[in-house]
This record gives structure tokens, C-alpha cells and sequence, in this order.
């Protein structure tokens, strides 16, 4: 299955909306193609209760939901248990947040990121963490202005991309069907200095080569280099 409209090593179109909801503190619908999902990040005077008392950092957590409409078929509401596919990828938002942040400078600070996809056409936990990290980045902001925080905790920006190989060839930005026939499924997130948070890949058939990964890496890179470059357009 050959790519009609955009390169192999091409992204979908990326648009970012700044204070999408009314609410949050910060908030952003973000947009890779047709996958659409809503991120905000709500901020509370207080700490997680497994964290001590004397322990002086704050802390970014991270949540995440499908809309059951999202898909192409309807999927259930999440209303009790949260299915180990939603434990995961929220840990990989949280994870990659706190990688780029220092919680000893916000201290007794919670900061939740809710990414909620209203629209799912591939790559959504990797637009979630970029969404993510836009709207803690403006709440942040924010912070800073009401005196709430004295000091940046953002060391630097991060961003995040799928990638990975099909029919042979190693692609960028995969959506729903190629992802679904990708013999290789990677998603890769970066700092903007191009340090490694998470770099998770998998072969869904036969092993793949070194170079070939190397390959992969190389262009979510690049592509990780153009996201984060938008930020500051936004």
C-alpha cells in the first residue's frame, strides 16, 4: 500500500489550538491529521497522599480516554475499570511530562493532563504527550504570572511521533491502516536537545534489522524537530 498524498518520512498535518476549553488552565485541541484529541491540564494545591509529607517536589500526572466514537467501531466507555491498553498509555504521558520537568520547583503542586481523543485515525498516545505537553506548558505559564510557582520547572520541550515500516519501507506519522498493516510499530519521544525519553518498538511479524531501526529513529527524529518548532507558534 503505497502513500498517495505525503512522503514516506512526511507528517500528516499538525494543528495546534490554544485554550480550547474555558476551564483549564491550559488547554489544547491538537490535531495529526484526522486523530483529534482535546488535552488540558488542571493544577491542584496539593500533593499525591503516597508521596511524604517532607518530600518537597510537586508532581505531573496524566490521564487519558477514548470517546466511544472515536474509532471507526464504537468502543465501550471506560466507567469503572480502565483497561490495561489506558493504564499503559497514560503511564507514557506521565512518564514523558516528568522527564521534562524539574518537580522540585513546584512544589505541593499536582498538575493532571487529561488527553481526551474525540477523534482516533492513528498516533494517538504520541499527539496526546505533544498536546500535553503544550498545555502544562501554558499552565506553566500561568503559574508563573499568579506568583503560584517562583521558578520555570520546564528544563525543555518534548515532543513525540509514531513511526515504522510498511511494506518494507520505514514511514512517519503512521495513521489507522497503516498502522494496522505495519510490520514494524514504533512510538518515539524526544527532548528537544534530542534526548531519549521512550523509544518503543516492535516487530508484529518477523525480527527486523538494526539499521532499519536506526532508520526509523533517525526520521521520528527530524519529525520530532518540526513539532517542537511549532510550539512557539502557538
Amino acid at each position: 500500500m503505497k502513500r498517495e498524498n505525503r512522503a514516506n518520512n512526511e507528517m500528516r498535518e499538525i494543528r495546534f489550538t490554544h485554550a480550547f476549553t474555558k476551564h483549564a488552565l491550559g488547554s489544547v485541541l491538537v490535531e495529526f491529521g484526522d486523530t483529534r484529541v482535546i488535552t488540558t491540564a488542571s493544577v491542584e494545591e496539593v500533593k499525591p497522599k503516597w508521596m511524604d509529607k517532607e518530600d518537597a517536589r510537586g508532581w505531573v500526572t496524566a490521564e487519558y480516554s477514548l470517546l466511544p466514537s472515536a474509532p471507526n467501531t464504537r468502543c465501550q466507555r471506560e466507567r469503572t475499570k480502565v483497561s490495561g491498553r489506558t493504564q499503559e498509555i497514560q503511564r507514557l504521558i506521565g512518564r514523558s511530562l516528568r522527564a521534562c520537568v524539574d518537580l522540585t520547583k513546584m512544589p505541593d503542586l499536582t498538575i493532571t493532563i487529561d488527553a481526551d481523543v474525540i477523534q482516533a485515525d492513528g498516533g494517538t498516545r504520541t499527539a496526546s504527550i505533544c498536546g500535553g505537553f503544550l498545555a502544562l506548558k501554558i499552565a506553566v505559564e500561568k503559574l508563573l504570572a499568579n506568583e503560584k510557582l517562583k521558578e520555570n520547572p520546564i528544563i525543555e520541550p518534548i515532543g513525540a511521533i509514531s513511526a515504522g515500516i510498511v511494506d518494507g519501507e520505514v514511514r512517519l506519522d503512521l495513521d489507522y491502516i497503516e498502522d494496522s498493516h505495519a510490520q514494524v510499530d514504533s512510538n518515539i519521544v524526544l527532548t528537544k536537545s534530542g534526548k531519549i525519553i521512550e523509544f518503543q518498538t516492535t516487530a508484529e511479524g518477523a525480527p527486523y534489522e538494526q539499521s532499519q531501526m536506526m532508520e526509523i529513529f533517525n526520521t521520528a527524529h527530524e519529525g520530532i524537530k518540526k513539532i517542537v518548532d511549532m510550539y512557539d507558534k502557538v
